[in-house]
Protein backbone atom coordinates (compact mmCIF):
# COMPACT_ATOMS: atom_id res chain seq x y z
CA UNK A 1 0.00 0.00 0.00
CA UNK A 2 1.59 3.45 -1.69
CA UNK A 3 0.77 6.56 0.97
CA UNK A 4 -0.59 9.17 -0.58
CA UNK A 5 0.63 12.76 -0.81
CA UNK A 6 -2.33 15.45 -1.04
CA UNK A 7 -2.24 17.91 -3.49
CA UNK A 8 -4.50 20.10 -1.97
CA UNK A 9 -6.54 23.74 -3.43
CA UNK A 10 -5.06 26.21 -1.35
CA UNK A 11 -4.15 29.89 -2.38
CA UNK A 12 -7.09 30.06 -4.49
CA UNK A 13 -8.76 33.65 -5.68
CA UNK A 14 -11.70 32.95 -3.17
CA UNK A 15 -9.55 31.19 0.07
CA UNK A 16 -6.16 30.52 1.48
CA UNK A 17 -7.68 27.78 3.19
CA UNK A 18 -9.65 24.85 2.54
CA UNK A 19 -12.52 23.45 4.87
CA UNK A 20 -14.17 19.92 4.34
CA UNK A 21 -17.38 18.61 6.13
CA UNK A 22 -17.08 14.70 5.39
CA UNK A 23 -19.93 12.50 6.13
CA UNK A 24 -18.84 8.88 4.84
CA UNK A 25 -19.71 5.22 5.34
CA UNK A 26 -16.05 4.65 7.21
CA UNK A 27 -12.64 5.93 7.87
CA UNK A 28 -10.33 3.60 6.31
CA UNK A 29 -6.63 2.86 6.36
CA UNK A 30 -4.97 5.86 4.14
CA UNK A 31 -1.49 6.49 5.60
CA UNK A 32 -1.03 9.90 4.17
CA UNK A 33 0.80 13.01 4.65
CA UNK A 34 0.87 17.13 3.07
CA UNK A 35 2.83 20.11 3.02
CA UNK A 36 -0.15 22.03 5.01
CA UNK A 37 -1.34 22.03 8.51
CA UNK A 38 -4.65 20.00 9.25
CA UNK A 39 -7.04 20.47 11.69
CA UNK A 40 -9.21 17.91 12.39
CA UNK A 41 -12.52 17.71 14.45
CA UNK A 42 -14.09 14.26 15.15
CA UNK A 43 -17.90 14.75 15.23
CA UNK A 44 -19.04 11.11 14.56
CA UNK A 45 -16.88 7.98 14.57
CA UNK A 46 -14.62 5.81 16.97
CA UNK A 47 -11.69 3.75 16.51
CA UNK A 48 -7.55 3.93 16.12
CA UNK A 49 -5.79 7.16 14.97
CA UNK A 50 -2.10 7.08 13.52
CA UNK A 51 -0.15 9.92 13.63
CA UNK A 52 3.79 9.92 13.04
CA UNK A 53 4.50 6.67 15.23
CA UNK A 54 1.67 7.13 17.43
CA UNK A 55 -1.54 5.25 17.39
CA UNK A 56 -4.50 5.90 20.01
CA UNK A 57 -8.15 5.23 20.27
CA UNK A 58 -10.41 8.17 19.43
CA UNK A 59 -14.33 8.87 19.60
CA UNK A 60 -16.43 11.93 18.79
CA UNK A 61 -14.94 15.12 20.42
CA UNK A 62 -11.57 14.48 19.44
CA UNK A 63 -9.44 17.75 18.08
CA UNK A 64 -6.18 17.17 16.55
CA UNK A 65 -3.74 19.50 15.19
CA UNK A 66 -0.78 18.26 13.02
CA UNK A 67 2.39 19.80 11.29
CA UNK A 68 3.00 19.28 7.66
CA UNK A 69 4.52 16.43 6.34
CA UNK A 70 3.57 14.24 9.17
CA UNK A 71 1.68 11.26 8.23
CA UNK A 72 -1.59 10.56 9.42
CA UNK A 73 -4.56 8.30 9.27
CA UNK A 74 -8.19 7.45 11.09
CA UNK A 75 -9.47 4.05 10.90
CA UNK A 76 -13.23 3.80 12.30
CA UNK A 77 -13.98 0.79 14.30
CA UNK A 78 -15.17 -2.40 12.12
CA UNK A 79 -18.92 -2.16 14.49
CA UNK A 80 -19.59 1.50 13.03
CA UNK A 81 -23.50 1.34 12.32
CA UNK A 82 -23.64 4.91 11.37
CA UNK A 83 -21.67 7.09 8.92
CA UNK A 84 -18.74 8.78 10.14
CA UNK A 85 -18.67 12.84 10.61
CA UNK A 86 -15.89 14.96 10.58
CA UNK A 87 -14.39 18.69 9.97
CA UNK A 88 -10.98 18.97 8.48
CA UNK A 89 -9.93 22.04 8.29
CA UNK A 90 -6.33 22.81 5.99
CA UNK A 91 -4.14 25.79 5.13
CA UNK A 92 -0.58 26.41 4.08
CA UNK A 93 2.73 27.69 5.78
CA UNK A 94 2.51 30.46 3.31
CA UNK A 95 -1.25 31.40 4.97
CA UNK A 96 0.01 32.11 8.23
CA UNK A 97 3.84 32.88 7.75
CA UNK A 98 2.90 37.27 6.74
CA UNK A 99 1.20 37.51 10.20
CA UNK A 100 3.99 36.11 12.11
CA UNK A 101 5.20 39.33 12.52
CA UNK A 102 2.69 41.04 14.61
CA UNK A 103 3.13 40.38 18.42
CA UNK A 104 -0.41 39.04 18.91
CA UNK A 105 0.55 36.07 16.97
CA UNK A 106 3.21 35.01 19.65
CA UNK A 107 0.90 32.21 21.04
CA UNK A 108 0.05 30.67 17.65
CA UNK A 109 3.45 30.94 16.52
CA UNK A 110 4.76 28.90 19.41
CA UNK A 111 1.26 26.31 18.84
CA UNK A 112 1.95 25.50 15.04
CA UNK A 113 5.45 24.89 15.66
CA UNK A 114 4.72 22.08 18.39
CA UNK A 115 1.97 20.77 15.56
CA UNK A 116 5.60 19.60 14.04
CA UNK A 117 4.47 15.91 16.13
CA UNK A 118 0.75 16.19 16.41
CA UNK A 119 -1.04 18.06 19.32
CA UNK A 120 -4.19 16.37 20.65
CA UNK A 121 -6.28 18.78 22.47
CA UNK A 122 -8.04 17.63 25.44
CA UNK A 123 -11.72 18.63 27.21
CA UNK A 124 -12.97 20.07 23.94
CA UNK A 125 -15.46 22.57 24.87
CA UNK A 126 -18.87 22.79 22.74
CA UNK A 127 -18.31 26.44 21.65
CA UNK A 128 -15.36 25.55 20.33
CA UNK A 129 -17.12 22.37 18.42
CA UNK A 130 -19.78 24.85 17.46
CA UNK A 131 -17.32 27.55 16.25
CA UNK A 132 -15.42 24.56 13.63
CA UNK A 133 -18.90 24.00 12.94
CA UNK A 134 -19.82 27.40 11.72
CA UNK A 135 -16.85 28.01 9.97
CA UNK A 136 -18.41 26.84 6.78
CA UNK A 137 -21.31 29.72 6.85
CA UNK A 138 -18.38 32.15 6.43
CA UNK A 139 -16.65 33.33 3.42
CA UNK A 140 -13.22 35.47 2.65
CA UNK A 141 -12.08 37.44 5.81
CA UNK A 142 -15.13 36.68 7.68
CA UNK A 143 -13.98 32.96 7.80
CA UNK A 144 -10.16 34.45 7.67
CA UNK A 145 -10.32 35.76 10.89
CA UNK A 146 -12.80 33.10 12.14
CA UNK A 147 -10.02 31.03 11.84
CA UNK A 148 -7.38 32.77 13.43
CA UNK A 149 -9.89 33.07 16.81
CA UNK A 150 -10.15 29.20 16.35
CA UNK A 151 -6.14 29.06 16.36
CA UNK A 152 -5.66 31.68 19.18
CA UNK A 153 -8.20 29.60 21.80
CA UNK A 154 -6.54 26.64 20.70
CA UNK A 155 -3.34 28.43 22.35
CA UNK A 156 -5.15 28.24 25.63
CA UNK A 157 -5.98 24.57 25.39
CA UNK A 158 -4.30 21.72 26.96
CA UNK A 159 -2.65 19.48 24.38
CA UNK A 160 -0.42 16.09 24.22
CA UNK A 161 2.62 15.57 21.95
CA UNK A 162 1.04 12.08 19.85
CA UNK A 163 3.99 11.49 17.91
CA UNK A 164 7.72 10.73 20.02
CA UNK A 165 9.25 12.77 17.51
CA UNK A 166 11.81 9.72 16.43
CA UNK A 167 9.70 9.10 13.02
CA UNK A 168 10.64 12.54 11.40
CA UNK A 169 7.75 14.67 9.09
CA UNK A 170 8.78 12.70 5.58
CA UNK A 171 9.76 14.74 2.52
CA UNK A 172 11.46 11.78 1.04
CA UNK A 173 8.87 10.10 -0.92
CA UNK A 174 10.41 6.76 -1.42
CA UNK A 175 11.34 6.99 1.95
CA UNK A 176 7.57 7.31 2.97
CA UNK A 177 6.26 4.56 0.76
CA UNK A 178 8.57 2.37 2.18
CA UNK A 179 7.60 3.16 5.95
CA UNK A 180 4.25 2.90 4.90
CA UNK A 181 3.82 0.02 3.02
CA UNK A 182 5.34 -1.81 6.79
CA UNK A 183 2.61 0.47 8.65
CA UNK A 184 -0.17 -0.94 6.32
CA UNK A 185 1.01 -4.74 6.27
CA UNK A 186 1.01 -4.52 10.09
CA UNK A 187 -2.24 -2.72 10.32
CA UNK A 188 -3.64 -5.45 7.95
CA UNK A 189 -1.98 -8.41 9.62
CA UNK A 190 -1.42 -7.99 13.37
CA UNK A 191 -4.41 -10.29 14.31
CA UNK A 192 -2.25 -13.55 13.00
CA UNK A 193 1.31 -13.62 11.88
CA UNK A 194 3.13 -10.70 10.86
CA UNK A 195 6.44 -11.91 9.81
CA UNK A 196 9.96 -10.10 9.72
CA UNK A 197 11.03 -11.73 6.43
CA UNK A 198 7.33 -10.62 4.85
CA UNK A 199 8.21 -6.96 6.15
CA UNK A 200 11.33 -6.64 5.10
CA UNK A 201 10.63 -8.23 1.08
CA UNK A 202 7.75 -5.63 0.92
CA UNK A 203 10.30 -2.62 1.26
CA UNK A 204 13.22 -4.49 -0.68
CA UNK A 205 15.18 -4.95 1.85
CA UNK A 206 17.59 -7.51 3.61
CA UNK A 207 16.03 -8.65 7.25
CA UNK A 208 18.97 -7.27 8.76
CA UNK A 209 18.89 -3.99 6.77
CA UNK A 210 15.28 -3.38 7.32
CA UNK A 211 15.71 -3.88 11.01
CA UNK A 212 18.35 -0.54 11.19
CA UNK A 213 16.06 1.22 8.56
CA UNK A 214 12.81 0.57 10.74
CA UNK A 215 14.87 1.67 14.36
CA UNK A 216 16.07 4.13 12.37
CA UNK A 217 13.26 5.59 11.39
CA UNK A 218 10.66 4.75 14.41
CA UNK A 219 13.23 5.20 17.34
CA UNK A 220 12.09 1.00 17.86
CA UNK A 221 12.66 -2.19 17.20
CA UNK A 222 10.42 -4.26 14.59
CA UNK A 223 9.26 -6.12 16.84
CA UNK A 224 8.19 -3.74 19.38
CA UNK A 225 6.16 -1.80 16.92
CA UNK A 226 4.02 -4.73 15.97
CA UNK A 227 3.52 -5.88 20.13
CA UNK A 228 2.29 -2.28 20.55
CA UNK A 229 0.02 -2.23 17.86
CA UNK A 230 -1.40 -5.54 19.56
CA UNK A 231 -1.93 -4.65 23.04
CA UNK A 232 -3.27 -1.11 21.79
CA UNK A 233 -6.43 -3.17 20.20
CA UNK A 234 -5.65 -6.07 23.16
CA UNK A 235 -6.55 -2.48 25.64
CA UNK A 236 -9.94 -1.70 23.60
CA UNK A 237 -11.22 -5.22 23.79
CA UNK A 238 -10.77 -5.87 27.68
CA UNK A 239 -12.36 -2.18 27.64
CA UNK A 240 -14.97 -2.61 25.09
CA UNK A 241 -16.25 -6.39 25.77
CA UNK A 242 -16.20 -9.05 28.02
CA UNK A 243 -14.06 -11.56 26.27
CA UNK A 244 -11.64 -13.79 28.15
CA UNK A 245 -8.57 -12.57 28.40
CA UNK A 246 -6.92 -15.63 26.84
CA UNK A 247 -9.31 -14.78 23.88
CA UNK A 248 -8.09 -11.28 23.23
CA UNK A 249 -4.83 -12.77 23.73
CA UNK A 250 -5.49 -14.99 20.66
CA UNK A 251 -7.62 -12.46 18.89
CA UNK A 252 -4.94 -9.88 18.59
CA UNK A 253 -2.24 -12.22 17.41
CA UNK A 254 -0.67 -13.46 20.38
CA UNK A 255 0.20 -17.17 20.44
CA UNK A 256 0.95 -17.62 23.91
CA UNK A 257 -1.02 -15.99 26.91
CA UNK A 258 1.74 -16.20 29.37
CA UNK A 259 3.69 -13.97 26.19
CA UNK A 260 0.52 -11.88 25.82
CA UNK A 261 0.74 -11.12 29.56
CA UNK A 262 4.19 -10.54 29.74
CA UNK A 263 4.53 -8.29 27.37
CA UNK A 264 0.77 -6.40 28.36
CA UNK A 265 2.50 -6.01 32.02
CA UNK A 266 5.62 -4.36 30.24
CA UNK A 267 4.01 -1.61 28.21
CA UNK A 268 1.01 -1.10 30.93
CA UNK A 269 2.75 -1.69 34.10
CA UNK A 270 -0.52 -3.73 35.37
CA UNK A 271 -1.96 -6.92 34.25
CA UNK A 272 -4.51 -7.38 31.44
CA UNK A 273 -7.40 -8.28 34.97
CA UNK A 274 -5.87 -5.57 36.96
CA UNK A 275 -6.48 -3.21 33.81
CA UNK A 276 -10.04 -4.69 33.15
CA UNK A 277 -11.14 -4.39 36.65
CA UNK A 278 -9.67 -0.61 36.92
CA UNK A 279 -11.08 0.23 33.88
CA UNK A 280 -14.39 -1.32 35.09
CA UNK A 281 -14.40 1.10 38.55
CA UNK A 282 -14.02 4.14 36.87
CA UNK A 283 -16.92 3.44 34.81
CA UNK A 284 -19.37 2.91 37.78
Amino acid sequence: MKAKLEQLPLGSADSSFVYYHLIVPSFDFVWHYHPEYELTLILKSKGKRFVGDSYENYEAGDLVLLGPMLPHSWVSGANMNDNCEAIVIQFSQIFIDPLFGYPEMKEVRTLLANAKNGLHFQAVTNDMILLLRDLVKYKGMDAFLLLIKVLHMLTGKKAKQLSSGYLKPLNDKAHHRRIAKVFAYVQANYTTKVSLSKASELVHLSESAFCKFFKRVTGKTFSDYVNEIRISKACELIMETDKPIELVAFETGFESQTYFNRVFLKKKAVSPKKYRDAEKAQGL
